[in-house]
């Protein structure tokens, strides 16, 4: 199913504009992350599209040619799953599982092959008797995510559902998720605040902030080109490096770099994973933190910037705690972007 939405707002009584006139369009088996902070609009567009609150007047939200604006959510033929994934604690996995499909009152024999084959998807057929109470976590998201997918949805929701897991988990889930709903091929829209969960599973994110899509693009995309520095901050963690620009050159506290040939913003921003310790770099600065990650270490310098700044080092001989040291940061890895970026 195609998901279209037009000039969706969302104000409420009191006056606070949750959502402002968003456009956003939804391709056949398409993933959409709705990524953004708290209070940004992700959750109030995402009822808006479950049915569950009504847009301001002039917002349409069409499923395929079909208008179902005014739509109450039990005729959507929306799926949900939630961060709470509020299954039913007195009944089994299978019985959770066909729930939705007994209301709708199939045939006994189509609600059985359904509930198979789900269980089948998700790998749960050897706890389809067991009580949702006596599985782990990512079982019960597993068992939220098939009860949701059982009665054949137009379109998948799915609202933060690893936010209650602990991160060990939530990084093996989000795998098996992705992996899940492209096996199901299912349009669907996702919504975090984790960059990471967002970029692994999502075809495509949607970046909100003040309840605006502020850019929208595939992962790659927003993290190679990003139209501001909310995004480039947001989107992988990229730091600004404060200076002043002549030219081809940036001046900062610890030295000089070259900027990129083709920038055409005024302010330098540079992800970790792109600040070299290299002896014979041009910017110096001072070594503040080392913190060991396993596959590398983080560490915190000063000195460069006005702001500290961070680097990732997989090297063996890692600086010491207030070694002064070089860096190196090749012109292409710079983002020069805006200074008056919308919603920074």
């Amino acid at each position: 199913m195609t998901l279209n939405l037009t000039n969706t707002a969302k104000t409420y009584s009191d006056g606070t504009k949750a959502l402002l006139p968003t456009n956003l369009k939804v391709n056949t088996g398409e993933i959409v992350s709705l990524l953004g902070p708290s209070g940004c609009g992700k959750t109030t567009l995402l009822r808006i599209i479950a049915g569950l609150e009504t847009p301001d007047s002039g917002g349409e939200i069409w499923f395929d040619s079909d208008n179902v604006t005014d739509l109450p959510v039990e005729r959507r033929q929306v799926g949900m799953v939630f961060q709470s994934y509020a299954l039913f604690p007195n009944m089994s996995v299978k019985a959770n599982i066909g729930y939705g499909l007994k209301m709708k009152k199939l045939p006994k024999a189509d609600i059985e092959a359904r509930v198979s084959e789900v269980l089948e998807m998700c790998q749960l057929h050897d706890y389809a008797e067991r009580a949702v109470t006596a599985l782990s976590g990512g079982q019960r998201q597993r068992v939220a995510l098939a009860r949701a997918i059982a009665p054949r949805p137009r379109l998948l929701l799915l609202d933060e559902p690893l936010s209650a897991l602990d991160a060990a988990l939530r990084e093996t889930l989000r795998d098996e998720l992705a992996i899940l709903l492209r096996k199901f091929n299912i349009t669907a829209i996702f919504v975090t605040h984790d960059q990471n969960e967002a970029m692994a599973i999502a075809d495509r994110v949607a970046v909100m902030s003040q309840g605006e899509i502020v850019q929208s693009g595939t992962p790659e995309e927003l993290y190679r080109n990003p139209n501001s520095t909310f995004v480039a901050s947001f989107v992988g963690n990229a730091m600004h490096l404060a200076g002043k620009i002549n030219g081809a050159k940036l001046t900062l506290k610890g030295g000089e770099l070259l900027l990129p040939s083709d920038g055409t913003g005024c302010e330098a921003f540079v992800r970790a994973e792109n600040i070299q310790i290299d002896r014979k770099g041009s910017l110096s600065g001072y070594i503040d933190t080392v913190t060991f990650l396993g596959t590398h270490y983080r560490l915190g310098i000063s000195g460069v910037t006005s702001e500290p700044i961070s680097s990732i080092f997989a090297g063996h001989k890692v600086p010491k705690i207030g070694e002064k040291i070089n860096i190196a940061i090749e012109p292409q890895s710079i983002l020069l972007l805006p200074s008056k970026a919308l919603n920074d």
